[in-house]
């Protein structure tokens, strides 16, 4: 009913423009071909019928007009497109050869029908103006060059976009493009546009029917300014798929076409997307479309204002019971084109034809349509919608901007083509205090140490580094004590330097950025590796040394055993040392370490607040990082490994002239899995420093105060138990005193020693190496003690065979004693008297003195210990068990030297 209804209107049209012409026959007829679909299209309605109360209008204000205007007619002649291009191209050929030559054509919606009519008009010397066709592919005039419009191109309002973005600062926007040709046309238009403005187009999203997942791509590219090209009738889907996707308020802005239509989010044809909804996503949305009427005060060449043109429309519309088109003001302004155009055509050809010299002038159509061609080119006056221009073909006209605030669409602004400008009436409500961002602005966060941490660190690294101190003095100043020259004073400070080295370095680990500048942090990182690599090289290096030399003494008890020298060892480390110092030489030249940044997963602000959070953390790495981890952990690994060997295989050794091999032993043991630790667990914490830092300074921490309290521990307490040092002076003068009775009473062990001349060397080479350590006072305490215990016993074995002889000392005149000296067997024959002087004297004062100053130095020298002195444990050797056989036997009598 509709369609009739509309068509109805139109052949009234058609019968009043037949009317006007038979009632005005003094005026000059104007025929222009009027090719419009006569039909409507769902969701569009009805253009000619809409468009109609405006040409009508436009008529009639014409015909008030003087001369020259008012003495010419323009007569529409109206022919159905039916939006088909053969239909449409047959109703044109067929208007031209069986109807009036139009001198126009005038009309055109369909993109497609418009630009077959319009590519064939150059041959049939036609000139085309239209008012309601925006594809862009019609700019083109090379394919079109007799084809004029009067609304503006699609493409037209990208320009007003990219100055928009400008005004704004937004430089990252997104597209989401219905798949129509002229959809997709103005998205390759704008592409190229913000190309030129330097405006970055991060996604372009295109669809046919589900849109959704065009939104959802440029949601996941953190498109925060959407320009979409659809139609009205796709419009209520896509902001469906905005509320769902919940991509619409404070951090996005929706740039849509204009929708004329009022209230079309009512009608959505969707079941589970209330208009509610729709609005909601299209809140604060901005719409950028053509002014279809001029805002400003100024009466056109009709002699009206807009506003005055509009009341008039809207009553012939009412009257004639039509709907309202946004065409209406440029189909009112292209009458009066084709009105101007064509008059002054024709006021030209008549003023050629009386003032011609020529008696049969005639005008072809070719220079009739090169004079239209000209006319258009040149027509300039302001008409209801604006200022009516045309530059190459394309209407000159500003664009209007346009908010939808609570569901209606608010004014804001208008941008001006000629001059690129753009005004804002209206300033834009945006959802939060500032614009809309166009990208979440990601800031860098330093991962930085935490001060408390690194305070803390610092508090037990400085407290370590006193401690060690504190030991190097102890070392230092004790150097001639037994219990520290037997383990090598000089490594012993190696070994406290390494120490400190190692802590020292703690204090570079913890800076970064945030504390210093990148030069300074970049020599840090050479200090760093520098500090760490030397000071473990130095302890570990000096721990294998001393386990190397036990090693050595214990490894093969056939051949014959040397005690390695401490020069010896002090040239093992110093190699140790000098291997490291290349490997650190080449890294600092070849590949040396720089600053290096590491940024991780971009975070939302924990807040809330619009912007993101790109943490980032700053490490020491270079080209070939992984070549030289590789060289560094194989060297310190060895070396780690080769240490836990030698204490393992000498675990069995705890003898105090080894005093070192105990605490090396149990420092080894400890430092190598925490090491293992140290070396993997930060591999897994490179997204947190502060885990990191703390793991490499505890290992730090622990590792050289478990070796230097194991090392110096005992010493001190052995120290602090009195004063019991002993000098080379005085090792040896107590051994002069003591050698008379040394080489009478083992004359027995010596013979013993010769039968094993293995263990012989092993006492003599510990001797000689060590003489003033404290192993020779063990082996003589040990060895005194049991001579006193064999002396006492010989005393009792001695008495009992007195007090058993004595019934024969009586009767005998002659006793046989029988003595074993050095190994051999001899029998003394005594006199009577001596015999019985014997018997009697054996408990006389001067013998009790003479067996008293046998037996107090000895007795003096045993009890050495009770008084603070050594252990008197028995050492765990063959060499003792050795002394243990060359006892004297039963029966064997020692007499006291006289």
């Amino acid at each position: 009913m509709v369609y009739w209804w509309n068509l109805l209107n139109v052949l009234a049209f058609w019968g009043l423009s037949q009317g006007l012409s038979c009632y005005c026959l003094v005026r000059h007829q104007l025929p222009v071909l009027w090719i419009m679909p006569l039909g409507g299209e769902p969701g569009r309605g009805n253009i000619t019928a809409e468009v109609l109360p405006a040409v009508q209008l436009a008529l009639h204000h014409l015909s008030e007009q003087p001369h020259p205007l008012g003495n010419y007619e323009v007569q529409f002649h109206l022919t159905d497109s039916k939006c088909n291009n053969a239909k449409a191209l047959k109703a044109f050929l067929d208007a031209t050869f069986y109807g009036p030559k139009p001198l126009m054509v005038f009309g055109g919606v369909c993109p497609s029908v418009t630009s077959t009519i319009a590519q064939s008009l150059e041959a049939w010397n036609l000139v085309q103006l239209s008012f309601a066709v925006t594809a862009p592919s019609l700019a083109n005039k090379r394919r079109f060059p007799n084809f004029f419009r009067m609304i503006p191109s699609d493409s037209a309002v990208n320009l007003a976009l990219v100055r928009l973005l400008r005004q704004y600062g937004w430089s990252r926007v997104g597209t989401l493009t219905q798949n129509d040709p002229k959809f997709t046309e103005v998205q390759k238009d704008l592409s190229g546009h913000l190309e030129v403005a330097n405006i970055q187009l991060v996604a372009a999203e295109s669809f046919s029917r589900a849109p959704c997942e065009g939104v959802q791509k440029l949601k996941e590219n953190d498109v925060r300014i959407v320009i979409a090209y659809i139609d009205v009738s796709l419009a209520a889907e896509v902001l469906c798929c905005v509320y769902n996707l919940s991509m619409y308020g404070l951090k996005y802005q929706w740039i849509l076409p204009d929708w004329t239509q009022d209230s079309w989010w009512t009608i959505t044809g969707i079941n589970n997307c209330p208009a509610n909804n729709i609005l909601t996503a299209m809140e604060g949305s901005i719409s950028a479309g053509f002014q279809t009427l001029s805002s400003r005060h100024i009466r056109g060449i009709s002699g009206r204002t807009a506003e005055e043109y509009e009341r008039e429309y809207d009553n012939k519309q009412q009257l004639m019971h039509m709907g309202a088109s946004k065409f209406h003001g440029f189909a009112y302004d292209g009458t009066w084109v084709i009105a101007k155009v064509l008059t002054r055509v024709m006021e030209t050809v008549k003023y050629r034809e009386r003032y011609s010299i020529h008696r049969n002038f005639t005008v072809t159509d070719q220079e009739i349509s090169e004079m239209i061609l000209e006319g258009i080119e040149k027509i300039n006056f302001f008409g209801v919608t604006g200022q009516v221009r045309f530059l190459k073909g394309e209407r000159v006209a500003n664009v209007q901007f346009a908010q939808y605030q609570d569901g209606k669409a608010v004014i804001m602004g208008k941008y001006r083509t000629m001059t690129d400008e753009l005004e804002i009436t209206s300033p834009v409500q945006f959802q939060g205090a500032e614009p809309t961002k166009d990208r979440t602005h990601v800031y860098r966060q330093r991962k930085c140490i935490s001060i408390f941490l690194y305070s803390i660190i610092t508090c037990l690294t400085v407290l370590g580094i006193l401690t060690a101190s504190g030991l190097l003095v102890f070392n230092v100043k004790n150097r001639n004590h037994w219990s520290i020259s037997m383990s090598s004073p000089f490594l012993n400070s190696l070994i406290v330097l390494g120490a400190l080295l190692s802590y020292f370095c703690i204090f570079f680990l913890g800076l970064d950025g945030s504390y210093i500048s990148d030069q300074a942090l970049e020599a840090s990182c050479s200090v760093q590796i520098w500090l760490l690599s030397i000071g473990c090289t130095a302890v570990f290096g000096t721990m294998f040394a001393k386990t190397w030399r036990i090693h050595a003494l214990l490894k093969n008890d056939k051949k014959e055993k040397r005690i390695t020298k401490d020069y010896g060892l002090n040239l093992l480390v110093l190699f140790l040392l000098l291997f490291d110092l290349s490997l650190l030489i080449s890294l600092q030249i070849l590949d040396p370490l720089r600053r290096t940044v590491k940024e991780y997963r971009i975070q939302p602000d924990p807040h809330g607040r619009d912007f993101s959070i790109q943490p980032f953390s700053e490490h020491c790495e270079n080209t070939y990082m992984g070549f030289w981890m590789a060289a560094f952990y194989s060297f310190k690994g060895i070396l780690l490994l080769s240490t836990c060997f030698l204490a393992w295989t000498t675990c069995h050794v705890n003898a105090p002239s080894v005093n070192d091999i105990r605490g090396i032993r149990i420092s080894v043991f400890v430092s190598g899995p925490v090491i293992l630790i140290g070396t993997y667990a930060p591999m897994l914490f490179q997204d947190q420093p502060n885990v990191q830092f703390c793991i490499i300074a505890l290992v730090i921490i622990t590792c050289c105060m478990s070796t230097l309290c194991m090392l110096f521990v005992p010493k001190i307490l052995i120290i602090g138990m009195g004063p019991t040092s002993f000098s080379r002076r005085h090792l040896a003068q107590w051994d002069r005193e003591i050698e008379p009775e040394r080489e009478e009473h083992c004359k027995e062990e010596d013979d013993m020693k010769q039968r094993n001349s293995g263990a012989s060397d092993y006492v003599t080479d510990i001797k000689h190496n060590i003489f003033t350590t404290l192993d020779i006072v063990l082996s003589d305490n040990l060895r005194l003690r049991r001579r006193i215990t064999k002396l006492d016993s010989e005393l009792e074995y001695l008495t009992r065979r007195l007090n058993e002889s004595r019934p024969n000392l009586l009767h005998n005149p002659v006793v046989r004693i029988s003595v074993h000296k050095a190994g051999k067997n001899k029998c003394l024959t005594l006199p009577e008297s001596y015999s019985r002087s014997l018997l009697e004297d054996i408990n006389s004062p001067e013998h009790i003195q003479r067996r008293l100053s046998v037996q107090l130095p000895i007795l003096h020298h045993a009890y050495l210990p009770s008084i603070g002195g050594v252990d008197s444990s028995p050492v765990d050797s063959s060499h003792d068990i050795q002394k243990q056989d060359s006892m004297p036997k039963t029966g064997e009598l020692l007499l006291p030297k006289p």
